[in-house]
């Protein structure tokens, strides 16, 4: 019988970043997970961007998530002797006379001033590049390889032993008579935390929980000319991934989803890319991956109303490279500590969408005869 601390459920870049924290710590962690080449971390371009949205609005807590998230990512390169994180200005280019008028008026206040490197609008010129109605540098933003980041610790933690390519099943896990779990009959945890992304809408003890999942398709792309620093914005993301090669993303799709890419999104990147650039490009791979998202926008993290044991740490949307690093911080003073979770993330905001036993989500694991 395997004995450890943490049983964590999926190994995006949630599960990932909770499963460092926790192991950091020097608490015992096991991780179950199928890994899917078009699960959503594997998927994203990875973009760190202190920018959210088409209101040029600062992304919640901007300056806590990246200073916690170039941390981390640095702190795995120096470990695992690769580069992921790539630390490059973002340009927003305007796309309308009132998206700039908007977007200059804004940038000159704090906090603005932090992440503005010029709030002029006057960019200087960028090769390959169309910017007639000029835009804004970003400071602090960039993009980390996640794929490349999951491999290399994928393969850490099959070695070691303490990641494993596995289904979980919840209908396996059973409460024992010490106040923990036995999970099919081989592994005794005092935790089990669910890190399943969009899945989590079949998790018997979470499906109540309201996830919007989202499907994300993005290209890569070709393309001779550009600029090789620095990541392009306007109505799609361009980032440099070497030589020529870029990742264009990313699509929007509310369900029902296609399965896998689709043509559409391939039409709609692409127009998308020739609004920022006329060079000739050719498309060298799309990709399709669903987003685990929240009608708040804010991740979901705490333990089930009813199973103390029972934990989610989910819901990180297309943020999620930013802010899984910091808030695996707040999930481990949880788990650890009893320091609740920041009210905007705890569960405990959506507690009125909980049913109780008889009429849904089962309130504990079957018990053991």
């Amino acid at each position: 019988m395997m004995r450890v601390e943490y049983l964590i459920v999926g190994y995006g870049i949630a599960g990932a970043t909770l499963a460092a924290e926790l192991r950091g710590r020097g608490h015992s962690v096991l991780v179950l997970d199928v890994a899917r080449p078009d699960s959503a971390s594997r998927v994203a371009a990875g973009l760190m961007n202190p920018v959210a949205g088409k209101r040029f609005a600062l992304a919640w807590r901007a300056d806590e998530l990246l200073t916690a998230a170039g941390a981390f990512y640095r702190a795995q390169e120096q470990r695992l002797g690769q580069r992921f994180l790539h630390e490059l200005p973002i340009v927003k280019l305007f796309s309308s006379v009132q998206e700039q008028n908007t977007m200059l008026a804004r940038s000159a206040d704090a906090p603005w001033l932090d992440f503005v490197t010029d709030a002029t609008g006057e960019l200087p010129a960028l090769p390959g590049v169309q910017q007639e109605l000029g835009g804004l540098r970003i400071r602090r933003g960039g993009f980390v390889l996640v794929e490349e980041l999951l491999t290399a610790l994928t393969a850490e933690g099959l070695a070691a032993g303490w990641l494993r390519h596995e289904t979980f099943d919840w209908g396996r896990l059973v409460a024992d008579s010490a106040g923990g779990f036995t999970y099919a009959g081989r592994v005794q945890t005092r935790h089990v935390v669910s890190c399943e992304g969009a899945a989590t809408l079949q998790n018997p003890y979470f499906g109540w929980l309201p996830l919007t999942p989202n499907q994300g398709e993005v290209l890569t792309v070709e393309c001779p000319g550009l600029p090789s620093a620095t990541v392009l914005n306007k109505g799609a993301y361009v980032v440099p991934l070497g030589g020529s090669r870029l990742r264009v993303g990313a699509t929007y799709r509310w369900p029902p989803f296609a399965a896998g890419t689709t043509p559409e999104a391939l039409a709609e990147l692409s127009d998308r890319l020739r609004t920022i650039t006329p060079q000739p490009f050719t498309v060298a791979d799309q990709r399709a991956g669903v987003r685990p998202a929240v009608r708040d926008r804010k991740p979901l993290l705490g333990t089930h109303p009813e199973t103390p044991g029972v934990h989610v740490f989910n819901g990180f949307g297309s943020k999620g490279v930013m802010m899984a690093p910091r808030l695996a911080q707040v999930m481990a003073d949880w788990l650890e500590n009893d320091v609740a979770p920041w009210p905007e993330v705890n569960i405990r905001r959506y507690l009125t969408l909980y049913s109780p036993p008889n009429s849904g989500p089962p309130a504990s694991p079957v018990s053991r005869p």
